[in-house]
């Protein structure tokens, strides 16, 4: 089984080397690793040819945003499953694709879902965030799996669309609410803890930005003909508390 991983950066110099070096240090190693590159104009690009070797395929160019680089990077991909891996994030574990092969070959599904952690600078443990009891419905009150977690059969975008670029900060939202609500594909929890994420990234950086994920949140609920409540949506942040929670347990186990 082929994997496709895409990074998209911009101007990333002081964390890509650490995510392309995660997916080298992968025991798996059928993995198209793709890169796109909004056109930095710090040393990113410079780090990225340092490490070409165990890069499959790079472009640097300008785009629209992060989630018109990441439909570059789908349209270039070859593998069975596609995953994301964002340029300041880093693989849990250098099993981490090999355990997600193994569980897509026990399992005839669309995708998968599983867990992150969440991070600060130190490299502790701020958040675990789970799918564990995740279902598509949650996606009506504002809960989605961790979108780093996600493996997709790569024909579903053939089949169901890319990223919706009418959406700022929401489009990873209205794409897995497409996918899981809209089209109902198949899919498993995983229980793979699949990515360590650095916190401060466009949808965790703020109480400015979780007011507009909230009405992105509500736009592709709308725009996939969902029926929600906009009440329940703005009292989502009750779900991030358990995961602060839950980080401490987790963090106890890992020391």
């Amino acid at each position: 089984m082929k994997i496709s991983i895409i990074t998209v950066c911009f101007n990333s110099a002081q964390t890509i080397e650490k995510t392309i070096q995660s997916v080298e240090n992968q025991t798996y190693r059928n993995i198209q690793y793709i890169v796109v590159d909004g056109g930095s104009n710090d040393n990113t690009i410079e780090i990225i040819n340092k490490n070409r070797g165990f890069i499959s395929d790079f472009v640097s160019e300008p785009d629209r945003g992060l989630y018109d680089a990441m439909n570059k990077g789908i349209k270039m991909a070859t593998g069975d499953l596609i995953g994301i891996l964002n340029s300041d994030d880093t693989f849990f574990s250098a099993t981490t694709i090999s355990d997600i092969v193994k569980f897509h070959e026990l399992n005839d599904i669309d995708a998968s879902v599983g867990n992150i952690v969440q991070c600060n600078k130190k490299g502790n443990i701020i958040r675990f965030y789970t799918s564990k009891n995740w279902v598509p419905d949650k996606l009506k009150i504002g809960f989605m799996p961790p979108h780093p977690s996600i493996f997709f059969k790569r024909e579903l975008f053939s089949l169901y669309g890319i990223y919706n670029l009418g959406f700022t900060i929401g489009a990873d939202y209205e794409l897995i609410t497409r996918f899981f609500l809209k089209y109902k594909i198949s899919w498993k929890y995983s229980g793979i803890t699949t990515t360590s994420m650095l916190l401060g990234g466009k949808s965790s950086s703020g109480f400015s930005s979780y007011k507009i994920i909230t009405k992105e949140i509500s736009k592709a609920l709308l725009h996939n003909s969902v029926q929600h409540s906009f009440f329940n949506l703005k009292l989502r942040f009750i779900w991030k508390i358990v995961g602060y929670l839950k980080a401490k347990q987790v963090k106890s186990s890992i020391d």
